[in-house]
């Protein structure tokens, strides 16, 4: 099946310890004196990494990380990003940028390209931090957005208001009165965007680009009020926004896949994936994944792995996602439900061309 994974992230270059480890693969602080190998993540890696470097299935968690250590990490990360055999990334840079490869890196450890997706908070927080006037915030932005989306030769963006705010947020567009209300009291606090009206302004210069927009939906690390992060509270703004054309692409999605798939069925500009959720539900993510598939018209889902930090989280994302979309179709085709060819025609859909025509990509 082929795949492009139209949201990831860039792995570590540097060799990593036990805990080090550990925290890429927690969304949350462990438990202390617990390990997060205890965890369906944990068995997952054990299970289908631990042949990609030389062990035996299963291997155990002390042997797993010796071996890693054996290799290092540039080996690691080549090893199991090629593995994935992902025809394409895109990237969002705006989290911990700086310990992470770039799309350009993570292109040369993997073999496949990669392009960048603009995170729209972290383009506001470098102009407020070279901003001296409230009143010149949104044309710095405008200009700054373009500037970030040219120079990286930008296929989309990326909003975190699920983290910064939630999505129970005034759907209208600021004006421009209330924006540099907003971007004052923002110099006076600090460079961090959590402000609604910024938030909001960030948003509506995104789909007047007209590139597609992704948001985080539901899990996600202790930042994420996870009752405020259902994508349902988004309604009013994707009425506000179904005229406009701009794809707007909604991100993990769990425990909130089902109203994600309603919203993709009822919006013409609506689209879902589930992430990285598929490798934290480990043994059960093909019920999530059927689950998924309810109510989402098949031209409107895509895969993401969301993989940050760990290039275990890449391999699995990959290898994971295709296994259990066999298995959910296979199951279909076998009930008498749908035909064989309709279980290609969807592989494809899914897997690569739904980013593919979203994204505007040209692949070999």
């Amino acid at each position: 099946m082929r795949l492009i994974d139209h949201h990831v992230h860039g792995v570590v270059t540097t060799d990593l310890d036990r805990a080090g480890f550990e925290e890429l693969i927690a969304e949350g602080r462990a438990e202390p004196s617990r390990t997060m190998f205890d965890t369906q993540l944990g068995f997952a890696i054990r299970r289908s990494c631990a042949p990609v470097l030389d062990l035996e299935p299963f291997a155990p968690a002390d042997d797993y990380l010796r071996r890693r250590a054996e290799l290092g990490a540039r080996e690691v990360n080549r090893r199991l990003l090629a593995a994935a055999e992902v025809e394409m990334w895109l990237v969002d840079t705006g989290f911990q940028g700086a310990r992470l490869t770039t799309p350009e890196q993570l292109a040369a450890a993997s073999g496949t390209p990669a392009r960048h997706v603009v995170r729209l908070e972290s383009v506001a927080e470098q102009v407020l931090r070279t901003q001296a006037t409230a009143s010149g915030f949104a044309d710095s932005f405008a200009g700054a957005l373009a500037r970030a989306s040219e120079s990286a030769n930008a296929v989309g963006y990326k909003s975190v208001v699920a983290y910064r705010y939630g999505f129970d947020f005034d759907p209208a567009r600021p004006t421009a009165g209330e924006v540099a209300d907003a971007a004052g009291r923002a110099l006076r606090a600090g460079t961090r965007v959590e402000d609604p009206v910024l938030l909001r302004h960030l948003i509506w210069s995104a789909i007047d680009v007209g590139l597609p927009l992704q948001f985080h939906v539901g899990f996600g690390d202790t930042d994420v009020r996870l009752h405020r992060s259902n994508p349902s509270l988004l309604h009013d703004f994707l009425l506000a926004t179904q005229d406009t054309g701009t794809p707007v692409m909604l991100l993990h999605c769990y425990p909130f896949h089902r109203e994600a798939g309603y919203l993709a069925n009822v919006f013409p500009h609506v689209y879902m994936d589930l992430g990285a959720i598929l490798n934290h539900v480990g043994a059960r993510s093909a019920a999530v994944l059927a689950e998924a598939l309810e109510l989402t018209p098949f031209h409107k889902m895509l895969y993401s792995s969301d993989a940050f930090g760990l290039p275990e989280l890449h391999y699995l994302g990959a290898v994971g996602f295709r296994r259990d979309l066999a298995a959910v179709i296979d199951e279909f085709v076998a009930a008498g439900a749908w035909a064989s060819t309709d279980a290609s025609y969807v592989s494809n859909l899914v897997g690569f061309e739904n980013a593919a025509r979203v994204y505007g990509l040209e692949l070999a």
